[in-house]
This record gives structure tokens, sequence and C-alpha cells, in this order.
């Protein structure tokens, strides 16, 4: 920008045209046209001290200020659109060339569009310090970089991912090793950093991973259910970063990067066989991080968070958290639900209900709309095993459990002897006696259809034909009616024709008496 102000001085001081365009670095035609429209408009050294350059330069030329037929870019979209995959400001300028053709205004060069453009862009960059209370936040992440263990018994490298737990305000930090990157590893990860803190910061600001957050949203994230019951055993909260924002939790970012290089990579050389000896390192290296001394400040992260965070913290329960797994289930028509392939029953009124598990290392229990509607002692061991509380049975079926071997035994004695033969052979028959239960109800229901007395001639008949009769044996025989037919007796020797309905004789055979 020429400086109108600077030649009008340098003029009235007797300076030549010559040393002022040295002085102030340009033209001596420049110099020469403001000094000659100075004495045009009436403008002498000394200049009013309230005069600005801006005002001076519309003084001396009130056309330069006049509204350009420019058309000015739209900065704003330029930048959102150069975020895009693909997009260059060659490709904008050339669309802005072919807009400003549309509304007859004259574009600006392709060097000026970059150059507005980049001045721009850097106001975009700037960056605020925030100071944080102590005790106020921690940062939590996985670092980037892995370490190794060895399988002692195959020699497969097995990959170790590093934890890392940073305090906002002190800088203090916690690091430890896991084999997975599970809900598991992670609510462990924090109840051990709690530990290790000795108390509970009020917010924990995780990144966007699942474990933590199931949905990201800047006004209304949903956090994982175990993630969010665990910070609510801590009482603290959960205030997930932005997606692709950093900055949001720039303690721990920038830990993490020291920490790989001096924790993770310094302990490459060396060769774990288990976790415990990696992690067992791992902290004698994280104590002297802890313990560096500050470049630009007085004391280290050790120091001030012993002064300053320690007592701020927000103390920790007195029982740690217990880790349990959610899980979503529908209630099946034997009122049962499945969870690692165990039945639990559920109150039979919530057949086909989708209802909410919650599995501990001990417990399985079973929530409907946030309501804990039943609980039950976790099963081990083969799979497939049920666990039933009767008072969730429809009383039908209470009823049915009640049966035993000694119950169908003494229904089918006060009915005849050959009736309880008949059951008590089913109720052997069969190796597990469950299995012989249907059975025994079936035949001793035909009583009430049939009558007892038919049911017992029914079960002598079904006896003389095998010494183990079914259910469908007995049944057939009395839809048949073969139970009313009365035994034949056996022939005697002094029996005579007579005890025959029809015989024939001789002549019939064309023989001779």
């Amino acid at each position: 920008m020429t400086k109108y102000r600077e030649i009008i001085r340098m003029d009235g001081l007797g300076i030549s045209g010559r040393s002022i365009s040295a002085s102030l670095e340009c033209s001596r035609n420049t110099i020469s046209e403001v000094l000659k429209r100075a004495a045009t408009k009436g403008i002498e050294y000394p200049l009013p001290a309230d005069l600005s350059e801006v005002e001076l330069g519309e003084m001396l030329f009130p056309e330069r200020t006049c509204e350009k037929a420019t058309h000015t870019p739209d900065y704003e979209q330029i930048h959102k659109d150069m975020g895009k995959s693909g997009v260059t400001l060659s490709l904008l300028w050339n669309e802005y060339c072919i807009e400003c053709s549309t509304i007859s205004k004259i574009p600006l060069s392709y060097s000026q569009y970059c150059r507005l453009y980049r001045q721009y862009a850097h106001t975009t960059k700037a960056t605020m310090h925030i100071s944080r209370k102590p005790g106020e936040q921690l940062e939590v992440d996985w670092a980037g970089q892995t370490a190794t263990i060895i399988d002692n018994v195959t020699g497969e490298i097995i990959p170790a991912y590093v934890f890392v737990a940073v305090l906002s305000s002190s800088g203090y930090a916690y690091v430890e090793a896991f084999l997975s990157q599970e809900q598991e590893s992670w609510i462990t990860a924090h109840a051990h950093a709690f530990r290790f803190f000795g108390g509970v910061s009020r917010i924990i600001v995780p990144d966007n991973l699942k474990t933590g957050v199931e949905k990201a949203n800047w006004y209304s994230p949903i956090i994982n259910k175990t993630y969010h019951e665990m910070a609510e055993h801590y009482g603290t909260a959960i205030v997930p970063a932005r997606v692709r924002k950093p900055k949001d939790k720039p303690r721990v970012e920038g830990a993490v990067g020291v920490i790989s290089t001096w924790i993770i990579a310094a302990l490459r050389n060396n060769k774990y066989f288990n976790l415990s000896e990696l992690n067992c390192d791992i902290f004698a290296k994280l104590k002297s991080y802890n313990e560096k001394p500050f470049q630009k400040k007085d004391g280290n992260r050790l120091s001030v968070f012993e002064a300053e965070e320690r007592e701020m913290l927000l103390p920790l329960p007195t029982t740690e958290y217990e880790l349990a797994i959610w899980k979503t289930a529908t209630v099946q028509f034997n009122y049962h639900i499945t969870t690692d392939k165990m039945w639990y029953s559920v109150p039979y009124e919530y057949i086909k209900h989708i209802v909410d598990i919650r599995v501990t290392k001990c417990v399985v229990e079973v929530y409907y709309n946030n309501l804990r509607i039943c609980s039950h002692p976790r099963l081990r061991g083969k799979e497939g095993q049920y666990h039933t509380i009767p008072e969730h049975m429809p009383e039908k079926h209470k009823m049915y459990t009640d049966w035993n071997a000694e119950r169908f035994v003494s229904w089918a004695t006060s009915i005849g002897e050959h009736t309880k033969a008949v059951i008590t052979a089913i109720l052997q028959y069969h190796k597990i006696e469950q299995q012989s239960y249907r059975a025994c109800m079936g035949i001793l229901k035909l009583g009430d259809k049939y009558g007892v007395n038919r049911l017992e001639s029914a079960c002598t008949k079904a006896l003389s034909f095998t010494p183990n009769p079914s259910y469908r044996n007995v049944d057939s025989i009395l839809k048949s009616g073969q139970d009313k037919l009365a035994t034949p007796k056996e022939d005697t020797p002094t029996s005579t024709n007579e005890n025959f309905g029809f015989t024939r004789g001789a002549d019939y055979y064309g023989g001779v008496k």
C-alpha cells in the first residue's frame, strides 16, 4: 500500500523525489502523482494527527475507492469444498470464472484467487489454550503402536494393545497393555487407571470407538451401555470427543506419541512371553516418564499431580466395578432366553417380548423397560443347560413338574395290578426317567376317557402280547375294543364236539364210518 502520509511529510522536509523513491521503495511517477494531487486538493505538511492513511488516500484518489466490478468469491464455501476428495483450487477457480461471466462481473486472476484463499485458510487454523481445572478431566485412548508377546509354545508373535490415560491438568499418565481392544479390556483398563490415580475425574473424554460410543453425535451421543454403567458406578460422566477432532483431547494425543517412543519403542528389543512381564517393564518406564522434569517450567508430572490434582479427584467407591456385558434376546415360547448357549427362565407373561440381559461373572439378570424382572446364577460347563424358576411357569406346567416315578406308580396301583405293571415297565424301559413321563401320563389319562376298569383290562391284554407295552399298544386295544373280548380257555381232553360251533364229518370228506 502506498504511504501517502510519509510522501507528503518527506516532501515537506525538502527531500528530493529521487530520495523519497529510494526510501519508500516506490516509483518516482507515483510520488509525483501523489504530490500533484495533494497540491490540487490543498493538502500540505504538517497533516492533521487524526487523519488516517485510508482517509488520506480517499481524499487524493477518490475514484479508486469506488465499488469495483470484480466478484468476491465465497471463501467459506471454497474451504468446505477443498476438504472433499479430488477438489483443487484450479477447479474451483474455473467454476468461479464461469459464475462471474453469468453475472457480468470481472473475475480475480488465479494468483489473486489463491492468495486470498490462503489468507482466509490461515484464519481457520487459529488455536486457543484452554486451562483445565485439577481433577476435572481424564483423556483416554489406545496407542496406535502395539507391543509384542511371544507364544512360548509356537513362537507366534502376539500383538499387545497399549491403553493410555492422562489427566488433563497435570499430564499425569497411566499406561497398560492388553491382548485385545474389546469391551472387557476397555472397562478393566479404566478401573485400573482409577485405582492408579487413587481417585476419579469428573469427566472422561474417550474417542468414538464402539466399546465406548455406540453412535457418535455432537449433541447427544449414544454411550455404550456397559461403559455408561461403569461411569455411574464411579460417579463420573462420559463426554466423547468430536469425530476427527483430536484437539478435543490434546493431552492424551500428545502423550500417545511420546509413550510410543519412550515406552513401547524403548522395549522393542526385549522378549516377553506373557502379559504380566510386559506390563512390569511398562510400569517401570511409566514411572520414569511421570518423573521426567518439565523443559519449560519447574517440577514434573508426578509433583504437579501430588501438589494440585490428587486432592481434587473424586473418591473411589468402596468396591471396584464388576464387568457386566449387556445383550438383548427375545423370550421364547418355552419362557426361556438363551445367552452363552445356556437357558434361563423368564416369567411366562413376557413370551415374545424383547428383553435386556446383563451378564456378570456370577449372575445373569433380565430387564424389561429398565426394570429387572428376574435373575439367575450364571451356569458353567456343558452347553444347553437350563435354569428354571418354578414361579416363572404357567400353573399347568407347575403341576407337570411335580410328577415323579413314585406318584405315577401310586396312581397306577389305585387302578389295578396290571396297570401298575405297565407303568413300571415303561419307567424302567427309558434310560432317563423323565423321558417316560409323557407316556405314563397318557396311559393313566386313558382311564378318564374309557374308565379305570377298561384300562385295567387293556393293560392285562397288552401284557399278554409283550412284557414291555407302550402307550400306543394300550390306546390301540381300547380304541378297537379288544379289552371287552373274553380270553379263550384252553382245550381239555374231555371236551366234546358240542363245544364247537360246526364240525365236518366223515361223509363230507367221502370217507366211510
